[in-house]
């Protein structure tokens, strides 16, 4: 029988093996999966919890928040304020960030998360998730200010998101690839059930939300198109589309067969850089793209290399298989490029 593997223990291998995880990120990270395990049985209760619908409120981004928007986030916070892991924390329900409080001994991380990802989908129980981004606190004034979140993704120590699906799985990195457990219900721990996670660099599917494409730019609208145009087009292959509209259960199938997700900016709001948010989706998530070698930019930067300005930005996305996002991103550069040589 082959030897099950738990979180904790692959968490001890490698800060001792590898020296990669100190200490205090191990227990964050031991922490964020147990309130992930709360989470995954709030969300799997469903309406016999009462759980269900709209909390009738909004977050900064103008958002109805859902009861497990908000349920979720208080898990989140509960859970990591008391250890003396952390210094404060930023959520994508919140305005602003969450010190600490000074009853409690402070740490050198930092947590941002999105506590409940694809919240339409909430309702019509199909899979949601959990997003997590861990940044150290590097400046050496004393207390916690929003400009010490402002860091680029590179800057990250670890990332995750856990899925609340079919299985509710765990994926993880720490910076020394991607790997994958599964909860198991029965005994209630995390068990490795995948290491060194592989983005296929090619793939014949793509993810997009396809009604907004009379807005779309024109690299978008040339990549998707010759998408569209299959065997007979220029890739000379037919390809699927998939769109979930929950971006943790998109990167997820993504993770496990390959493809290409874009949520890009488009003429519906042309002073806003994108949909989703820098520092709760789009770095938690390129880390682990490129970690299972795979790549991810908003269509012209690397999307880590961002130095971000402010708590909530905004930044288009475009990540996955690395061929597929090699070609849209140099779209995008042909595209600027053009526009350079006519000034």
């Amino acid at each position: 029988m082959t030897q099950r593997i738990s979180l904790t223990q692959y968490l001890v291998e490698q800060q001792r093996e590898h020296g990669h995880i100190p200490g205090q990120l191990r227990l964050l990270i031991e922490v964020v999966a147990r309130a992930c395990k709360r989470i995954a049985i709030a969300v799997n209760k469903g309406a016999l919890g009462e759980v269900l619908g709209s909390a009738g409120s909004e977050n900064v981004q103008g958002e109805v928040q859902k009861k497990l928007d908000i349920i979720s986030n208080e898990v989140l916070i509960e859970a990591n304020e008391w250890g003396g892991h952390l210094a404060a924390m930023a959520s994508e329900e919140m305005d602003d960030i969450h010190v600490v409080p000074n009853r409690y001994p402070q740490g050198e991380y930092m947590l941002l998360f999105d506590p409940l990802d694809g919240s339409s989908n909430i309702d019509v129980n199909v899979s949601i998730g959990t997003i997590f981004s861990v940044l150290r606190k590097v400046s050496n004034h004393r207390g916690v200010s929003e400009e010490d979140f402002l860091q680029p993704g590179k800057q990250q120590a670890a990332a995750g998101y856990c899925v609340y699906g079919p299985q509710t799985t765990l994926v993880l990195t720490v910076g020394d690839g991607v790997a994958m457990f599964t909860l198991d219900r029965e005994t209630g721990s995390w068990v490795l059930t995948t290491e060194q996670v592989q983005i296929p660099a090619d793939t014949k599917e793509f993810a997009i939300n396809m009604s907004n494409m009379r807005h779309w730019d024109a690299p978008v609208s040339r990549y998707i198109d010759e998408c569209l145009a299959g065997k007979e087009g220029p890739r000379g292959k037919d390809f699927n589309m998939r769109w979930v509209a929950s971006m943790v259960a998109d990167v997820h199938r993504i993770l496990t067969r390959g493809g290409v997700f874009l949520y890009p900016w488009d003429k519906r709001e042309p002073n806003k850089p994108g949909k989703l948010r820098l520092m709760y989706e789009a770095n938690p998530m390129a880390f682990l793209v490129e970690q299972a070698g795979g790549l991810a930019t908003n269509g012209t930067q690397r999307i880590m290399d961002l130095q971000p300005t402010k708590l909530h930005e905004r930044v288009s996305v475009i990540l996955g298989s690395k061929h597929e996002v090699q070609r849209v991103t140099g779209y995008h550069l042909e595209k600027v490029a053009a526009a350079s040589s006519q000034d």
